[in-house]
């Protein structure tokens, strides 16, 4: 089998440098999976030559969530440990760094369990997570994780090896860790993004009009909805990478205003590794009243039950075909990939910090889960639509028009 230890410990070096930039003296929270184990101990190597503190690594094994799902009492499989809370609190109160790997080691674990049950058990995502993120408490970084189960999903007409291959192969691409110096090669392209970005906001659309096969929906916008890329800092100024890779740039919209339905463009997978296919979502004042999917329709309808946020929109994201994830015309099944593949919107919480304005806080979104699905492709038209009721194009072709 090939080697891929020079390629685990460059993704190591991108990611604890570029993306969660861990300083001298940082907690740093590793949230990993069976299966993962070379990049996280790699990754826990990069973290303390850069002097961090300790590495405290969290992995979760999807078998042990099935054998709760199979036996566990229904009225239980909603409950969470307070101290998983307790430990996301006070990662945020200690400033500490956070690192998350994702890319499903484990695809079908979950396939044939009951989805009405799987709906109730939501982990590893817990609430927390989208309060630290809002509060800018932390510098983060999600990543992928190539593994042998992951990239069977991604290429399931090759063998073991060729398909590990293959998708570190792509990784290596995505990441720009092909480039003679990859932290350039993203500030350029957060550059392009974050431009994009600033012409969106100065156009204060009212609402996005998305319009494609199967798909005829207006998302309305918050009065200072502003459109940022995932170059993000930490409320004292640290910056950081949120998602490596990412293409999107997005906002926070208004959970009052979203009318019409939708199709995914591409398959979406749930935190917990459940594939969710052919999803359609209607949506009439700002609810999805409609949820339908061929896999995992189950699943994603018990996300959108949660709670009263669960059913509204949180974050709507653009993408344009100038990335390298799109470009490769490749369903990853991973919503790190995908979601920057094309644009798409979220279910759940909002991020606070993409509204301009401190008096359009309360008006966003507010919901223990966040789930984004991609909706987005060169087919899919994206307009602007004004107060005044001008449209501007803002997508056409996958090509940004403003």
């Amino acid at each position: 089998m090939t080697d891929h230890r020079e390629d685990v410990e460059r993704l190591a070096e991108l990611v604890v440098s570029a993306g969660a930039n861990v300083q001298p003296g940082q907690v740093v929270a590793l949230g990993s999976e069976v299966g993962k184990e070379e990049l996280t101990r790699a990754l826990a190597g990069a973290a303390y030559r850069r002097g961090a503190k300790f590495v405290d690594v969290v992995y979760f094994d999807p078998f042990v969530k099935r054998e709760r799902i199979l036996h566990a009492p229904e009225d239980v499989l909603d409950y969470v440990p307070p101290w998983f809370g307790e430990r996301a609190v006070k990662l945020g109160e200690m400033g500490a760094a956070r690192i998350g790997l994702s890319g499903n080691s484990h695809p079908g674990v979950l396939n044939d369990l009951d989805p009405a049950r799987l709906g109730k058990d939501q982990l590893p995502w817990i609430k927390e997570v989208g309060k630290l993120v809002s509060d800018r408490s932390t510098n983060w970084v999600a990543a992928p994780c190539p593994t042998v189960g992951w990239a069977r999903l991604v290429y399931p007409e090759l063998d073991d090896e060729a398909a590990l291959d293959a998708l570190w192969e792509d990784i290596v691409h995505v990441c720009r860790l092909d480039e003679p110096d990859p932290v350039a090669a993203w500030n350029e392209r957060m550059d392009a993004i974050e431009r994009a970005g600033a012409s969106l906001f100065e156009h204060r659309f009212d609402a996005l009009h998305f319009e494609g096969p199967g798909t005829d929906l207006t998302v309305g916008l918050l009065p200072s909805s502003q459109w940022i890329a995932a170059r993000f800092s930490r409320r004292d100024g640290l910056p950081h990478m949120a998602n490596l890779p990412s293409e999107e740039t997005f906002t926070t919209p208004d959970p009052q205003r979203a009318e019409g339905v939708v199709r995914s463009t591409k398959p979406l997978v749930l935190f917990d590794g459940t594939i969710v296919r052919d999803l359609v979502v209607r949506f009439e004042g700002g609810r999805a009243v409609q949820i339908d999917a061929s896999e995992g329709e189950g699943s994603i309808r018990g996300i959108a039950a949660r709670d009263e946020g669960a059913a509204r929109l949180g974050e709507v994201a653009l993408v344009d075909r100038e990335g390298r994830i799109g470009a490769l015309d490749r369903v990853f099944y991973d919503t790190l990939l995908d979601e920057n593949a094309a644009s798409h919107i979220a279910f759940g919480h909002a991020f606070t910090f993409a509204l301009a304005d401190e008096a359009d806080h309360p008006r966003a979104n507010e919901s223990g889960v966040h789930t984004d699905f991609m909706i987005g492709g060169d087919d899919v038209d994206v307009t602007g639509v004004t107060t005044g009721g001008e449209r501007v194009p803002v997508l056409r072709g996958g090509a940004w028009q403003i």
